[in-house]
């Protein structure tokens, strides 16, 4: 069985084609087809040994992917052949609020992940995706999609007349732009290129902010809103945003805290957090009850998500680096 892995050490330069030995389902298990996968920042870090201290070698990376159910193991009531599915980035987080028991363990690291031809998973570890997505839309749901879910419905209860603030045009930041159209929200797009803003327009956003060209872009929302600042700001830079996101985020406002780009270790005011009421919320993906209601959305809503590129399975390192540069506009995904 043909595999991605990573065997003699981390770095894009180490990833290799290997092959493993077949795999039947078990009791309570699936045996998956895989169909796609997508790529996300966190990946990028684990190929280059930047993410996480437990992940160990050999390792399969890739945390998000949809396959085709080809076996069912003794048990299985859930599911039956020919279904399509993606596995979750968290197996054991079917619901609830998060634990660490939850937490432990994750699909691309430091469990093997989806970059390979076929894989066994627990049949309670995955869940059904709309049927009118490709395979490659369908791929970038697990962590992207339901991050980006997970900040604008499950925990940002944002709705009809809000104002949200995102940043980038990244594979979550634009399913988030997505989801809160999807709510009624108006959306205010930050990106470092034009052409990105204009597509981001196309895609519904209602105000757009170069913030190279208008280092200063708190200020930028604060007229944007009439001085008011944003209900709600998914924040994805990090270190280098973290402090404009305070301070255009309006009095009694959310920052969801997803990503950090631009650096881990941040600076800014505290006493803005406190004297404005804003609520500082940090956003790890989410469950599988959490998944089936995003996907229940996108059905809906005839939702697709955005696909910038799709590689070939034995181009799949040209996909990191083609991620690594940074030109994408939404997801690079990963046909087999």
């Amino acid at each position: 069985m043909d595999v991605w892995q990573l065997s003699t050490g981390f770095a894009l330069d180490k990833l290799e084609l290997a092959d493993r030995p077949e795999v039947e389902p078990g009791p309570g298990e699936l045996l998956l087809e895989m169909r796609a996968a997508s790529l996300n920042y966190r990946d990028l870090l684990t190929v280059q040994g930047a993410y996480g201290q437990r992940n160990t070698l050999p390792l399969i990376p890739l945390s998000d992917g949809v396959g085709e159910v080809i076996a069912v193991g003794a048990g299985v009531t859930r599911f039956e052949v020919g279904d399509r599915v993606a596995p979750l980035f968290f197996p054991t987080w079917i619901g609830g609020e998060p634990t660490p028991a939850k937490f432990h363990s994750t699909l691309g690291g430091p469990l093997d992940g989806v970059l390979r031809r076929r894989m066994c998973i627990a049949a309670e570890a995955v869940a059904l995706v709309p049927g009118h997505l490709s395979d490659a839309e369908a791929a970038s749901l697990p962590c992207a999609g339901l991050t980006a879910w997970s900040a604008i419905v499950t925990l940002g209860n944002v709705g009809p007349g809000d104002v949200v603030l995102i940043q980038g045009t990244g594979g979550v930041a634009l399913f988030a732009v997505q989801f809160a159209k999807l709510a009624g929200a108006s959306v205010i797009l930050t990106s470092s290129r034009d052409d990105k803003l204009a597509r981001g327009r196309q895609l519904g956003a209602d105000a757009v902010i170069n913030y190279r060209t208008t280092p200063e872009w708190d200020k930028a929302v604060k007229a944007l809103t009439g001085g008011e600042g944003c209900d709600h700001i998914v924040e994805l830079g990090g270190a280098d945003s973290i402090a404009r996101s305070v301070r255009a985020a309006r009095i009694g406002g959310t920052i969801s805290l997803i990503g950090v780009l631009s650096g881990a270790d941040a600076t800014f005011a505290l006493p803005l957090v406190v004297m404005r009421n804003l609520r500082l919320q940090g956003v790890t993906v989410g469950s599988r009850d959490g998944f089936e209601a995003m996907s229940r959305a996108i059905a809906a809503h005839r939702l697709h998500p955005v696909v910038d590129r799709v590689f070939r399975f034995r181009d799949a390192p040209r996909a990191f680096a083609a991620f690594a540069e940074g030109r994408h506009f939404g997801k690079i995904c990963i046909g087999y």
